[in-house]
């Protein structure tokens, strides 16, 4: 490790503006999110009763997540073949459902739509793997802050595409399918070129905290301002040009990220003549590279020599005979390959053997699973309790699921560092609030609306930016990819139990009480007013997340061993591979 650390030119520019990259993809690979704008249209014009309708919020949650093969496949393709492969699932997927609700073509059958959104929200996948991948890998020291930052710009991108719905596309749903098909692909295409593995950063550059500051509070404003000029348009008529100004100040802000790469190119040309002779030495072999950026993907952990995992293994192991295990191995005399301990790099088989895989799973299919099923019935949810514009309700979710995302991995990283505690309390907390949140929604006292969506969407976003720092420090990131998106199916999981089944269920049957008939139950287009509508709904959903809380706790408590020696000084410690045995 340390022959390949004297190579690395610490802060270059090519991860910095690949994460401003990742920005824009993580934007438009929230395009799933956008359900609840054209959920409603899909009933009122196809004629959908609510069990369809929350069926095809089911297929949103299941290509979304459904994120297996893009995982494999990060292993072995470049990053830009997995944004083509996104890019195409969301015009076909996302043209299909235009067809349909504009009329272009006529009845066209169920399983085609159900179909047709999988297709399109799985472009999420492919776009988020890509880019999470890729950014883990080139900050490894940084992982926290990485996945908080590119999942609080997911968890904004509904509340973006809230503002283009409503100002630019004029609350046209047909036109949000047009603009989701055509418009994502068109951005990836611009942007792919950018997002590529490169020489990871060390950690050693001071002002690496600060960009890293710099982006996060970059991204707080962006999440202020949408949600503030939301609320401005249903609180005031804005003319046209004041609308068109908002939007073009909201593009400025999302490109943010890109000033740090700039701001490191103009100081690198003032600097340039105050290079040491010595320095210019020491990168001699870094620039076979070129600007940092590596031509072909590279695992994140880069292999230490023999040598040196001997010398690092002697200074941190205590037992005498593992010490004489190790120089024997380094000396030839036994090539036994060991299993790899928790923080080491796992096999996908090596992982599902452990408890603590399917403890994150089961935590993870709770939280996420109970929450993106009230995200899905959220236009439902505000129409039951007298609301006519929902779209309000979307944005306010957005937010502080933005929030959440990047509290959650910013609050997190600072608390392992300095304390060693396990990123998972943050979740078990979560669970906790979500309880309540839920109670408060089930009791639907005027005014707790918003504040229970407000809860929500925070305790929501917290969950995914625990999650990836989690899974990659507990299992590796060599294979990250696919641990991360097997875990992502709780998602889809969760949605068919509690959304599909249980709160459709509900739903349907208490209107047909309100039309006076079961034989009304799968009357189509008519909306259940009334707290009833999901108050069983949302009883169960407390109830499942007293018990993720508990199943969190657990797994805290069973990691906190690791995490004390992962961050043994207050800073993340690369552990030696299984391979290197």
């Amino acid at each position: 490790m340390a022959a390949a650390k004297t190579t690395l030119k610490a802060g270059t520019r090519p991860p910095w503006v690949g994460l401003g990259a990742a920005a824009w993809v993580q934007i438009a690979a929230g395009n799933a999110y956008n359900f609840p704008l054209y959920s409603h249209s899909l009933k009122s014009v196809l004629g959908f009763n609510q069990q369809q309708l929350s069926m095809l919020g089911v297929a949103n949650d299941i290509g979304e997540n459904v994120g297996v093969i893009p995982g494999i496949a990060c292993n072995y393709l470049p990053p830009w073949v997995i944004l083509l492969v996104g890019s195409l699932a969301c015009f076909f997927g996302y043209g299909v459902l235009w067809l349909s609700l504009s009329r272009t073509v006529e009845s066209l059958p169920y399983w085609v739509l159900w179909l047709a959104l999988c297709v399109a929200t799985n472009s999420s996948a492919w776009l988020s793997t890509a880019v999470l991948v890729t950014n883990m890998r080139n900050f490894p020291l940084s992982r926290g802050t990485v996945a908080g930052i590119l999942k609080g710009y997911g968890g904004i991108s509904a509340a973006v595409f809230t503002e283009i719905f409503n100002i630019l596309l004029n609350g046209s749903s047909s036109k949000l399918l047009m603009f989701l098909a055509v418009g994502t692909p068109i951005l990836c295409f611009a942007v792919m070129y950018f997002v590529r593995a490169c020489t990871q950063s060390s950690g050693d550059d001071p002002s690496e905290n600060s960009h890293f500051l710099f982006i996060q509070g970059a991204l707080v404003v962006l999440g202020v301002y949408v949600l503030a000029s939301t609320i401005l348009d249903h609180l005031l008529t804005l003319n046209p040009v004041v609308c068109y100004t908002i939007l073009a100040i909201l593009f400025a802000l999302l490109l943010a990220p890109l000033a740090v790469p700039i701001k490191m190119t103009f100081v690198r040309m003032r600097s340039s003549k105050s290079v040491s002779i010595g320095e210019r030495v020491s990168s001699t072999d870094s620039l076979v590279q070129g600007d940092g950026c590596m031509e072909k993907a590279e695992p994140l952990l880069m292999k230490t020599s023999s040598s040196t995992t001997i010398s690092e293994s002697f200074r941190e192991c205590d037992d005498g005979s593992e010490v004489a295990m190790l120089l024997a191995e380094g000396e030839g005399a036994i090539k036994k390959k060991r299993k790899p301990r928790r923080g080491e790099d796992f096999s996908f088989s090596e992982a599902v053997v452990k408890a603590d895989f399917w403890l994150i799973f089961f935590v993870y299919f709770v939280g996420v699973g109970s929450g993106v099923t009230v995200l899905n019935n959220l236009a439902q949810i505000g129409i039951a309790q007298g609301m006519h514009d929902t779209t309000i309700l979307l944005s306010l979710f957005s937010f502080c699921n933005f929030a959440g995302r990047l509290g959650g991995g910013a609050i997190s990283e600072h608390f392992v560092r300095t304390r060693t505690i396990p990123r998972t309390v943050w979740i078990t907390c979560a669970q906790a609030l979500m309880v309540a949140t839920y109670l408060l929604y089930a009791s639907a006292i005027d005014g707790t609306l918003y504040i229970a969506t407000a809860l929500l969407g925070t305790c929501y976003g917290v969950q995914f930016s625990v999650m990836l720092p989690t899974v990659s420090e507990l299992f590796g990131l060599k294979h990250f990819g696919i641990f991360y998106n097997f875990i992502a199916l709780g998602n889809p999981i969760g949605a068919f139990l509690f959304s599909g089944l249980l709160a459709a269920y509900v739903y349907d049957t208490e209107a047909a009480k309100q039309r006076g008939s079961n034989s009304m139950l799968h009357s189509s287009g008519f909306s259940c007013l009334g707290p009833d509508c999901f108050r069983l709904t949302f009883l169960v959903l407390a109830g499942a997340s007293a018990l993720g809380s508990i199943l969190s706790f657990v797994l805290t408590l069973r990691i906190k061993p690791v995490y004390e020696t992962l961050y043994a000084g207050g800073s993340f410690r690369l552990p030696r591979t299984s391979d290197d045995q």
